[in-house]
């Protein structure tokens, strides 16, 4: 009903803000809209995100739980299948096939199952925790973020298909990584993205960017430039 009377980002200067608590089926925020914010205080099942073209969906589990949220699962599989836009922040686990076929969502999560990003023409997402195999198969744009905290990401991903960059001599990158994770705990919460952060310079090293083999890295440096420019205008 939303995109039908106001299209894909009709609101997005008047957002309406939902928030909700407890366990979320199947198809949490399919289709959002631009304007539309979804706050989920709980966890959520598959398809998460799928097929959004805007807005925000934050997901993060009741605070003061005993559990460590990078290790504990908080949406199903293949969230933001064929995603083009809008924002995903879930302070846990995501399944598997996350972002497949995403042409332009932004995601931040803490970490993934098998398959993630594969196909992605679009889009970054930020993974704060361990992947699982295969990522990015099949991607002919968009980038991620890994924290690879184990050191086996390279274990994990097709050579022939993408390529690995550490990032700590791209000041652009770094800049640009800090701010998706500072909005991650500004939405969330998340004690993983503090941690990070308050340890970022420590943990700089650990972060990998994926991106597609075929992508060109100025182009690439010159995409992060805009993002980070819209990020301090959000910030403001």
């Amino acid at each position: 009903f939303i995109a039908q009377r106001y299209g894909n980002q009709g609101m997005s200067d008047s957002p309406i803000n939902i928030n909700l608590t407890g366990t979320a089926g199947q198809s949490f925020g399919v289709w959002n809209a631009g304007g539309v914010n979804m706050n989920l205080v709980g966890d959520a099942n598959d398809y998460v995100g799928k097929g959004m073209t805007g807005g925000k969906l934050v997901i993060y589990p009741p605070r003061n739980v005993d559990y460590l949220s990078h290790e504990s699962t908080i949406i199903g599989n293949t969230c933001l299948y064929g995603a083009t836009g809008g924002k995903l922040f879930a302070a846990g686990l995501a399944g598997e096939r996350l972002a497949v076929r995403n042409s332009g969502a932004v995601a931040v999560v803490e970490g993934a199952g098998d398959n993630a990003c594969e196909y992605m023409t679009g889009g970054i997402v930020v993974v704060l925790g361990q992947v699982g195999v295969n990522l990015g198969a099949g991607m002919t744009g968009g980038f991620v973020y890994v924290f690879d905290e184990a050191g086996d990401l390279q274990q994990r991903t097709n050579p022939e298909l993408v390529e690995l960059l550490g990032i700590e001599d791209k000041v652009i990158l770094i800049e640009h990584l800090r701010g998706l994770i500072n909005q991650h705990y500004a939405e969330t919460g998340s004690n993983r993205a503090l941690d990070i952060l308050t340890n970022f310079n420590d943990y700089l090293a650990k972060f990998v960017l994926v991106k597609p083999k075929t992508s060109d890295v100025k182009s690439l440096l010159g995409h992060i430039s805009r993002s980070t420019a819209e990020l301090r205008v959000q910030a403001q």
